[in-house]
């Protein structure tokens, strides 16, 4: 029997998935079907292909800092120290609180740290009311986070930032300091507040600043 276990924090990416309004769903179908396969194959042998069809921007996907600076690092180049067996943390924020400022984090040590915000918006998913008033960090949160020095950041919310206007400064600053966001998370409620490592491994695709992840924590 092993001496840990698993926690998954990733919404499934299925046909017709909508993440953010505005932006298409995924289209995933046969490339050959198992039927059409066994012209392909001998001894009764049959295989299916499949397609997707989908913006980067689909389910529980990373940000490294090429989604926001044309000169930053893109998915490929992400470092798997950043992404990969990082000490996690999480952070539990007032579930009728939207803009979330720097009081959360009470002066906490996130240094080196993957820091994960429990907003508990996941429960809205696939329901008109996640697209609208959704929790975010502030300026002075984000200002924060990467002063303290932490590795990676994510959130169980529609964006990390406030959608009600064009400006993204908490991706601006993150990203500008070569720190991964992670968005639309889920389970965080199943976590405890320390004592797990995090995973969150995108494909290695190249100019590309967005990529779905499948995003885990191994408890201790």
């Amino acid at each position: 029997m092993p001496s840990f276990s698993l926690i998954d924090l990733s919404h499934t990416i299925e046909d017709g998935l909508i993440t953010y309004k505005g932006l298409p769903a995924p289209v995933i179908c046969d490339y050959l079907s198992r039927e059409a396969s066994r012209d392909h194959y001998e001894g009764g042998a049959t295989f299916h292909i499949g397609k997707i069809e989908m913006i980067v921007n689909t389910g529980t996907y990373i940000d490294s800092p090429f989604h926001r600076f044309a000169d930053g690092i893109d998915i490929s180049e992400l470092a798997l120290e950043s992404i990969a067996e990082v000490e996690g943390v999480v952070f539990r924020a007032d579930p009728n609180q939207q803009s979330i400022g720097p009081n959360l984090f009470s002066n906490a040590d996130v240094g080196g740290k993957a820091v994960l915000i429990h907003t508990g918006w996941s429960r809205h998913w696939r329901k008109e009311q996640y697209f609208e008033n959704n929790p975010f960090l502030t300026t002075e949160a984000a200002e924060f986070l990467k002063s303290a020095g932490a590795t990676l950041v994510g959130i169980d919310s529609l964006n990390i930032d406030d959608t009600a206007t064009g400006h993204r400064p908490v991706h601006t600053i993150l990203l500008g300091a070569d720190i991964p966001i992670i968005e639309h998370m889920c389970n965080l409620e199943s976590l405890p507040d320390s004592s797990f490592t995090f995973h969150a491994v995108p494909v290695k695709v190249k100019d590309i600043g967005t990529f779905p992840v499948r995003a885990y924590a191994v408890l201790k």
